[in-house]
């Protein structure tokens, strides 16, 4: 935490979902559902997460919300204003809830969840619709990665539960 990003580069987005990547990757060789998240605030990562719900027993232990919940510590507040949420896949709704009660700025995700993401389902035109918080949202940043990680993670657990079959 605390590396400081130059902004303006036009890399931003895609230097800081790399930090997210790296944590997803962290989360997959814990043999937990790779996603990882990072919370910016003025360039700075302030909090850094990946899926923990198997090592933790918890079903909130997302990457979003370990996130959200270590930025809020660093920065003693639960107010996590003008900051970035980058996670690797799009938030489900208790992570998009987490993110509006945090009063995150922004969201960056990288590739879409069809089944559990909520994201796209409240966002339009990139604002999210009916809300008391501004919140703006980007998809798409390195989502062929994002998705890659995924997809590689599940089919090595199908292929250990084929194994484990015979």
């Amino acid at each position: 935490m605390g590396v400081l990003f130059a902004w303006g580069t036009g890399m931003d987005d895609e230097a800081l979902m790399r930090e997210a990547l790296d944590e997803a990757r962290l989360a997959f060789a814990e043999g937990e559902v790779p996603i990882g998240s990072v919370v910016v605030k003025d360039g700075r990562i302030i909090g850094r997460g990946r899926n923990r719900k198997e090592a933790l027993c918890d079903p909130t232990a997302h990457a979003e919300v370990l996130a959200l919940r270590q930025a809020a510590q660093s920065t003693n507040s639960w107010r996590l204003l003008e900051t970035t949420l980058y996670t690797t896949a799009e938030p489900c709704l208790m992570c998009l809830g987490a993110a509006l009660q945090a009063r995150v700025s922004r969201i960056v995700f990288g590739c879409r969840e069809p089944k559990f993401g909520a994201v796209s389902h409240l966002i339009e035109n990139g604002h999210l619709r009916d809300a008391n918080h501004c919140l703006t949202v980007k998809d798409g940043v390195l989502e062929q990665q994002c998705a890659q990680l995924l997809q590689d993670f599940f089919a090595k657990r199908r292929t250990e539960v084929s194994t484990a079959a015979k």
